[in-house]
């Protein structure tokens, strides 16, 4: 017998978080769980861009770093906001000014520099989600 998830769950926000560095990937996952999020990771950008189609009642928001193989962030940003133009989207990178103009470029709500505070983080996407 499969037991209801706890009310809070059920209305919980949605995320979805795409980084191709494991321990970020594990200690957003950790972070945004206890915060009461329910979280769905992605390693790199085309599973990200999967696992975005696929989600059948979609997500509240994407955070997702800018550089990594493949897909960079930038053009993950770019294919969801074509898709879903009021989705709140959270850009993370370590690089500095060039990714984060190409980012704001893509239509990223919000960009910020690793490292950055979990909580910081929290407080960013509680915003973005009272706008919604």
């Amino acid at each position: 017998m499969n037991a209801l998830p706890e009310p809070i769950m059920m209305n919980a926000p949605k995320l979805l978080v795409i980084d191709d560095h494991e321990e970020v990937l594990s200690s957003l996952r950790n972070f945004l769980s206890k915060k009461s999020y329910i979280v769905v990771t992605a390693s790199n950008g085309l599973d990200g861009l999967k696992l975005f189609e696929a989600a059948k009642d979609g997500f509240d928001a994407v955070i997702t770093d800018l550089i990594m193989p493949n897909i960079g962030g930038v053009a993950i940003i770019s294919i969801i906001k074509k898709r879903a133009p009021d989705l709140p989207i959270i850009a993370i990178t370590g690089y500095g000014e060039q990714p984060e103009s190409l980012a704001r470029e893509a239509k990223a709500d919000v960009v910020i520099e690793k490292p950055f505070k979990p909580e910081k983080l929290d407080d960013i996407i509680q915003g973005l989600l009272a706008k919604k």
